[in-house]
């Protein structure tokens, strides 16, 4: 009885667990079939599977190949499967799914031993599975049953990309839709914040850091302090599964497993990286043509989606020159403002009251963003007057690197003005290419692009245009003389208020100066001469025609300098001289592809004829002048006024360079603009405020502002031999009608340069306009 109990009892037991067990795979397969029919919420078509919706990274492609940098909502760029390492393909699989290559998108198995051990003895989830929770879930429910549903539907999505995709598609599409952080979405932006590196140049080492964050990218984060320990264990449990699966042996793991955790983070967000404010004015300008520029579908780009490439002319390698040889120079600069400042009881101004002084800072303040949000909320003068008096955190900008401090917003206004700022654009004058382009000391905390947002008055440099003019129309040569004596234009001439008697920065007067020695030691009273002979109205038409697109006012005053005009525009125009005479307006972009690789624009240069060649290239005669014995002799000479300050010295340049210094009222501003034949270079410094200046010339002028950036620039670019900036002298065009030797000068004219000032011919000169 006993016996036939139990066994009746046996088969009741039986059929329970089979009914079980069968019911439980009919109530799998009926969700899988209800979650198939789109019951539990639509899946994606198959147009969605064949094309999944991303958002993909606008690329910004150097001349010489590099990316400087993107423009997305996620930091992503995808990369093909060939461009995957092997190494970092098996420490993939070996860690994430280890029978990726023997199931269709679902691991039974796997999710047996799950389901089994509760969890505890890892994941279920394939590689497939994560894909289509990184395509389709936009967010994992914390909702227990929805979070089911949602699982079950990732299962279908699964199958159905087993079935549309090759694995070695999948494994690529995975491991481009993965989010590393720190703005690296996808493999290839985590290679380059992480590594500096392209996927393709990563060794396993690094590829294992990688995967190991595909866990958890903010638990397993090697760039995170309080995760770096984790970090590496999870690294060095990648090793060990890789070892697991025969794809490392046991002594390789070993070996690595004792390395430590290294990376070489390079940050990718639009205030760090290279070309930062060439970066901001390219989005504006890729806005507007991406307004323009319609798809297939009749919709317009969208530069955060769209995945263009765009390939500009800035070469990588002259950009990392140009912003190296700022931050020497003006970090160094800057000891020698601020030791000057100590002693300033209205620091950082000069020749302003209190009350000035008040309107600048209060006028900053209201341009902050603080107080633009502050009055967006509705808050009164009275409430943002508390905040801004209030100290609070905030991490502040030094040359040694950012400050974390306790400052008031109003304190940190006044501390910001003490920095001075610079800017720096380089062009190829032939093409018009810009390949260097420094807007200013830091775009994180100076966002004001001195490049082309601001607009200066330009001092010395603008007589060029008063020599140009007066070679173009007149024919006079370097050599023709004019007396170096005070000259009065009556106001009654030009419409003037009153006359204009300029006096020379040295207020030395007597005897006759070449137009050579002129332009070299920068005299005022011999420009002023020169605009009275052409006219202001011809000066200013033929400064715009060679590339200043600011409408001057034809007045006297514009041959000294007096004339607020952008950095861009300035080297823009000089790139006309060097182009014999042909304007060639400047260009940043050459064409811009689709995410497939199809052209859709492609920009060539614009040119205007303005000047002749042989007045263009007896402008360029009259510049070496100033490099050779005026105002730019630094470049050559083993002496300087300026001691230390000018960064870098002695520079000990041989071979032929045309430029220009340049120095406001008060020392407000510092120019410096130099030419070879294949690269036009400018270079501006001052204060955000023309009252922040230097006390004195020494280090306020052109030549000690500005010159030392240029000269360290141009070193850097001439020690890199594939660059190929010339060091040969302009192209002399034949026939040259007008006299350039100024030895075969006529001697009934009378030679004013005695033995003095022969031995003095290489002493520099200062360049102010008053």
């Amino acid at each position: 009885m006993t016996k036939n109990t139990n066994t009746t009892s046996f088969r009741k037991y039986t059929k329970w667990f089979w009914k079980i067990v069968i019911g439980g795979f009919l109530f799998v397969f009926l969700l899988f079939l209800l979650a198939s029919w789109g019951v539990f919420g639509a899946l994606p078509t198959f147009e969605e599977l064949e094309n999944p919706k991303s958002n993909l990274a606008t690329e910004v492609i150097s001349s010489d190949g590099k990316i400087l940098g993107t423009y997305a909502i996620e930091n992503r760029t995808p990369v093909r499967f060939k461009d995957l390492p092997d190494n970092l393909i098996k420490a993939l699989i070996a860690t994430e799914d280890e029978r990726f290559y023997d199931h269709s998108g679902i691991d039974f198995k796997g999710t047996a031993r799950a389901v089994l051990k509760l969890g505890t003895g890892g994941g279920a989830s394939t590689i497939t599975q994560q894909l289509a929770k990184n395509l389709f879930t936009k967010r994992a429910s914390s909702n227990p049953i929805k979070r089911i549903v949602q699982k079950i539907k990732e299962w279908v999505v699964a199958i159905k990309l087993e079935r549309q995709y090759t694995k070695q598609e999948i494994i690529t599409m995975y491991l481009n839709t993965q989010d590393f952080i720190f703005n690296a979405v996808g493999i290839r932006s985590a290679a380059r914040i992480y590594f500096g590196k392209e996927p393709k140049d990563l060794d396993l080492q690094e590829s294992a850091i990688l995967v190991a964050m595909l866990k958890n990218p903010r638990q397993f984060n090697p760039n995170r302090e309080r995760s770096k320990g984790k970090s590496l264990e999870r690294r060095n449990v990648v090793f060990a599964q890789m070892a697991k699966n025969d794809f490392i042996s046991e002594q390789q793991k070993d070996s690595l497993q004792k390395l430590p955790l290294k990376i070489n983070f390079t940050p990718e967000s639009h205030s760090d990286g290279s070309a930062t404010y060439f970066r901001e004015h390219l989005r504006g300008v890729l806005t507007d043509w991406a307004k323009k520029t319609l798809k297939p579908d009749g919709k317009p780009y969208n530069i955060y989606r769209d995945g263009l490439k765009v390939y500009v002319t800035i070469d990588s390698r002259m950009q990392k020159y140009a912003e190296e040889a700022v931050k020497e120079h003006i970090s160094n600069l800057q000891t020698y403002f601020d030791k000057e400042q100590k002693s300033n009881k209205t620091a950082p101004f000069y020749d302003i009251d209190k009350s000035v002084i008040t309107g600048i800072l209060t006028r900053s303040k209201k341009n902050s963003d603080r107080y633009k949000r502050m009055k967006a909320n509705g808050k009164s003068d009275k409430e943002i007057d508390k905040v801004f008096n209030t100290k609070t955190e905030m991490r502040v900008f030094s040359w040694k690197g950012d400050i974390d401090t306790l400052m008031t917003p109003n304190d940190s206004i006044r501390y910001y003005k003490q920095f001075l700022r610079s800017g720096l654009v380089s062009i190829e004058p032939q093409t018009g290419h810009i390949k260097a382009w420094v807007g200013g000391i830091n775009n994180k905390h100076f966002k004001y692009d001195a490049v082309e947002q601001q607009k200066r008055q330009v001092g010395s440099t603008f007589k060029p245009f008063v020599y140009a003019t007066a070679i173009n129309q007149l024919k006079m040569s370097p050599c023709d003389k004019l007396p170096n004596i005070k000259y009065t234009i009556p106001k009654e001439k030009y419409g003037m208020d009153e006359d204009w008697t300029p006096k020379n920065a040295t207020d030395k007067y007597g005897g006759e100066l070449t137009l050579k020695e002129a332009l070299a030691k920068s005299v005022n009273v011999i420009t002023a001469q020169l605009i009275d002979k052409v006219g202001p109205v011809n000066v200013a038409r033929l400064a715009n025609s060679a590339g200043i697109e600011t409408k001057i006012q034809a007045n006297p005053s514009i041959a000294l300098g007096a004339v607020e005009l952008s950095l861009l525009e300035m080297v823009n125009a000089y790139a006309t001289f060097a182009n014999k005479g042909l304007r060639v307006k400047p260009m940043i972009i050459t064409k811009i592809e689709d995410k497939n690789g199809t052209v859709l624009s492609e920009f060539v240069p614009e040119t205007q004829e303005v000047l002749s060649e042989e007045s263009a290239y007896v402008i360029l005669d009259l510049l070496k002048g100033v490099t050779e014995s005026g105002s730019g002799v630094r470049l050559r000479s083993t002496y300087t006024s300026a001691g230390k300050a000018t960064t870098g010295f002695p520079y000990k340049f041989t071979n032929p360079i045309a430029g220009k210094t340049g120095t406001t009222q008060n020392q407000s501003d510092g120019w410096f603009m130099g030419i070879v034949p294949n690269l036009v270079t400018g270079v501006w410094t001052g204060g955000e405020d023309r009252a922040t200046h230097f006390a004195g010339i020494r280090y306020g002028q052109g030549a000690t502002m500005s010159l030392p950036s240029w000269a360290l620039y141009m070193k850097k670019c001439y020690a890199d031999t594939t660059l190929h900036i010339s060091k040969k002298d302009f192209i002399r065009p034949e026939n040259i009608s007008i006299n350039l030797d100024c030895s075969k000068a006529d001697s009934a004219t009378g030679d004013q340069e005695n033995s003095k000032d022969k031995n003095e011919k290489n002493k520099e000169e200062d360049d102010t306009d008053f």
